[in-house]
C-alpha cells in the first residue's frame, strides 16, 4: 500500500526552506572573512603599536623610551603588535569559519617541514647571495669578509627571527590570506593584493626609529611597499612549489631581515639604510620578473583539480 500527499489542482507544492545562514558577528565573519582578517589583522597591531609610537622612539608624545636600545625596543614595542596582528586575526577568523578542522589543516601547513633538504638549502643561501650580489652591484664594490663574531652568530640570530618576524606576520598573510584570494582571483591578483596590505599594515612604524623616523620622507614608506608587491611574487612562488610549507615561507622571509640586520652592514659598511632598502627592491624586483616570466604568471599555482578546496568566499 502507498500514500500521497495531496496536492490541490493549480497549486505547486510549497519548496522547502533554505537552511538558515547565521546572523549577527558570527554570520558576518563567516560571509567576508578576507575583510574581518585585514581589518582584525590592521587594528589590532596598530593599536598596541600606539604606545611605542607616542614614545620617544616614536614622534615622543610620550615621555617614555623603551628599554634594551634597538634590539630591546622592537622586542618590546613592535612585536607585541605584530603578534596581535596577523597570526591572531588568522586564528580567530579560521576558528570562526572552519572551526577545529580549518586549525587542523592551519596546523597541518605550519609544521610541514618535509619539503627536501634542496629547498631548505635554496632558500638559506640564495637570500644572502643574491642580497650581496645586490649589494654589490650597487656599491660597485666587492664586500668584505664578515667577522667571526658574526658568522657564528647568524643560524642563531636566523631562529630567532623565525620565532618573531617569521611567526608573528606569515600565518595571516601567506597562510591565511594568500591561499583564499589565490583560490578566488588567481595568483598574479592575490599577490599584489597581499603585497599592498602587508606594506601598509607596516606604515605607522614608519613614525618610528623602526623605519627610520618620525621625519622619514615620503619615498621610503612607498619604496617599501613596492618591495613587498615585489617579494610577495618570490613568496608566493615558493608557498606554492614547496606544497603550501609555512617553514619555508618564514626561512624566506626571515632570511632577508637576518641578513640585513646581522651580516650586511659587516660586509658592506660604506652603505647606509637607505642603500639597503634599494638592495632589497632591487632584488626583489629582480626575481619577480624572472619568475613571473618563467611561470606565465602562475607562480607556481596549482591547476584548478589539483587545488585544494576551501569555503567559498563573499569578499
Amino acid at each position: 500500500m502507498s500514500s500521497s500527499v495531496p496536492v490541490t489542482p493549480g497549486i505547486a507544492p510549497t519548496p522547502p526552506a533554505p537552511p538558515q545562514q547565521p546572523t549577527g558577528l558570527r554570520g558576518s565573519i563567516r560571509r567576508r572573512p578576507l575583510t574581518w582578517f585585514f581589518a582584525l589583522a590592521y587594528g589590532l597591531s596598530w593599536v598596541a603599536w600606539t604606545p611605542y609610537i607616542l614614545s620617544h622612539n616614536g614622534i615622543g608624545a610620550w615621555d617614555f623610551t623603551f628599554p634594551g636600545g634597538a634590539v630591546g625596543s622592537q622586542l618590546l614595542g613592535v612585536l607585541p603588535g605584530a603578534y596581535l596582528g596577523p597570526i591572531t586575526a588568522a586564528l580567530l577568523i579560521t576558528g570562526v569559519t572552519e572551526g577545529r578542522a580549518g586549525l587542523r589543516t592551519w596546523r597541518t601547513r605550519m609544521t610541514k617541514f618535509k619539503v627536501g633538504w634542496r629547498w631548505y638549502l635554496l632558500v638559506v643561501l640564495a637570500v644572502p647571495v643574491a642580497l650581496m650580489l645586490g649589494s654589490a652591484a650597487l656599491s660597485g664594490r666587492a664586500p668584505e669578509l664578515p667577522s667571526a663574531a658574526i658568522l657564528v652568530a647568524y643560524l642563531p640570530a636566523l631562529l630567532m627571527q623565525l620565532l618573531t618576524t617569521g611567526l608573528a606576520e606569515e600565518p595571516g598573510w601567506r597562510e591565511f590570506a594568500m591561499p583564499r584570494m589565490q583560490n578566488r582571483y588567481g595568483a598574479l591578483t592575490a599577490t599584489a593584493v597581499v603585497g599592498v596590505l602587508w606594506g601598509i599594515w607596516h606604515l605607522p612604524l614608519f613614525l618610528t626609529e623602526w623605519g627610520g623616523g618620525p621625519d622619514v620622507a615620503l619615498i621610503e614608506p612607498v619604496e617599501f611597499i613596492a618591495t613587498t608587491i615585489a617579494f610577495s611574487a618570490v613568496m608566493t612562488w615558493v608557498f606554492n612549489k614547496s606544497g603550501e610549507s609555512m617553514p619555508l615561507v618564514m626561512l624566506l622571509h626571515c632570511g632577508v631581515n637576518n641578513y640585513i640586520s646581522t651580516a650586511w652592514s659587516d660586509m658592506f659598511p660604506d652603505l647606509g639604510r637607505s642603500d639597503a632598502s634599494h638592495t632589497f627592491l632591487l632584488v626583489s624586483a629582480v626575481a619577480a620578473v624572472i619568475l613571473l616570466i618563467a611561470t606565465r604568471g602562475r607562480l607556481g599555482q596549482p591547476r584548478p583539480s589539483a587545488v585544494t578546496p576551501r569555503p567559498a568566499l563573499a569578499d
